[in-house]
């Protein structure tokens, strides 16, 4: 990998971690696209590690609250981390989606449609219903469900999850900050779960320090002003512009699943 390579996969990682296009399926596309093979996985585990730098820095103060009496919000994000810590331990244990999904590109075309179709079903529920509710326990658990599906290559973690939080009738402001909290605790089982796998093909010490830096610090930089802009875009339930994107991908993944061939 080259820095070039790099710095492109650091501004998707950073860019699509938060804004809800998937940042997953982008890369797997992206390495699929330029033919980057050699030690991918240990490049995400440090470019996930970029990513989580802009929300520590704008959201530090959630973060710290989550350590003060009485606990509240510590308590919710714990079980709205619960459904997708499960269903990633059971899909880490029984297939490596990453890898199947890079096989049959075609999935991601799937999955790119059915983050579209959510957006805008979600967009347009914001519009019809009042959103009242804040983050307790049964609607941390209904947005832990949405990023459980964000598991998926393809499917956006955090606009299933913002989407689940409209679909749970969160208040705008509550919705996103907690969206973008509870990306902590996920960035850090992935970057672990990617880490065993390094640890597990010997590859860690076989790195071009140059590239890797240059792709986290891009990582850094974009996933800040992502997640600045998905801030405001998550309080006023704005998706339909990614939704069109999203179909665009959907059908450039077909085509390139069938060129493939």
């Amino acid at each position: 990998m080259n820095v070039w390579q790099a710095i492109i996969l650091g501004a998707v990682q950073g860019l699509a971690e938060f804004l809800p296009v998937s940042s997953s399926g982008h890369l797997i596309l992206l390495q699929h696209w330029l033919g980057i093979e050699n030690n991918v996985v240990f490049y995400s585990v440090m470019l996930h590690l970029g990513t989580l730098l802009p929300v520590i820095v704008v959201l530090w103060r959630e973060i710290i609250s989550l350590f003060k009496k009485p606990f509240n919000k510590l308590l919710y994000l714990v079980v709205a981390t619960v459904p997708a810590g499960v269903i990633g331990i059971i899909l880490a244990v029984a297939v490596d989606l990453d890898a199947l999904f890079s096989e049959h590109i075609w999935l991601l075309a799937i999955a790119f449609a059915f983050t579209a179709a959510e957006l805008l079903f979600a967009e347009r529920r914001a519009k019809k219903t009042a959103l009242v509710n804040d983050v307790n326990l049964k609607t941390a658990f209904i947005m832990g469900c949405g990023q459980a599906v964000g598991v998926f290559p393809g499917v956006s973690r955090s606009g299933t999850t913002s989407s689940f939080g409209i679909l749970a009738k969160v208040k705008g402001d509550s919705n996103a900050n907690f969206t973008f909290l509870m990306s902590v605790p996920v960035i850090l089982a992935a970057a672990l779960l990617e880490s065993v796998k390094c640890v597990k093909a010997g590859t860690i010490g076989n790195v071009d320090v140059l590239p890797l830096l240059f792709g986290v610090i891009t990582a850094a930089v974009t996933g800040y002003i992502a997640i600045t802009f998905m801030l405001k875009l998550i309080r006023k339930a704005n998706f339909k512009w990614f939704s069109l994107y999203l179909g665009v991908m959907a059908i450039f993944t077909v085509i390139t699943a069938i060129i493939g061939k």
